[in-house]
């Protein structure tokens, strides 16, 4: 079951993403300040990580660049983001921040729903290619002669 951590100040942008994806197939962790994600991906390990631009203590493309600084650095694992915009002219500053993908408010949750399933798809994918590949048994060798 892939988790996912919430990012957001206001009430009711975590209630809509918790709406979006409640039922069997999600676990979803909230957090009320940016600056506590770090901590929770590193104790949690989510599968994908939705925070909202504007939070009062770090925005989403802070907590984006941290997450992908800390990444680099071989600290974090890679984990997909997905930042919630305030407006369609907010989309210039989320493209700096690193993120996977962004949505504008309000959240249509059918759209949220799936841009979930095609970053953890996408996720999963790009583990699988990272993997080295299976190690095919070998047995005595014969010698040609």
């Amino acid at each position: 079951m892939p988790t996912v951590l919430v990012a957001s100040d206001a009430n009711w942008v975590r209630d809509h993403v918790r709406a979006a994806l409640c039922g069997p197939g999600f676990e979803v962790i909230e957090v009320e300040r940016g600056r506590d994600v770090r901590n929770v991906v590193e104790e949690r390990h989510p599968d994908l990580v939705v925070v909202d631009l504007q939070i009062a203590n770090m925005g989403g493309m802070a907590v984006a660049l941290d997450l992908r600084l800390e990444e680099s650095g071989g600290r974090l694992p890679h984990v997909p983001i997905l930042i919630l915009l305030d407006r369609e002219a907010d989309r210039f500053l989320a493209r700096r921040s690193a993120a996977d993908a962004m949505l504008v408010k309000p959240i249509d949750p059918g759209t949220l729903r799936r841009t979930v399933k095609t970053l953890l798809a996408a996720e999963e994918e790009r583990r699988r290619a990272a993997e080295p590949p299976p190690e095919t048994p070998s047995g005595p060798q014969e010698e040609v002669g």
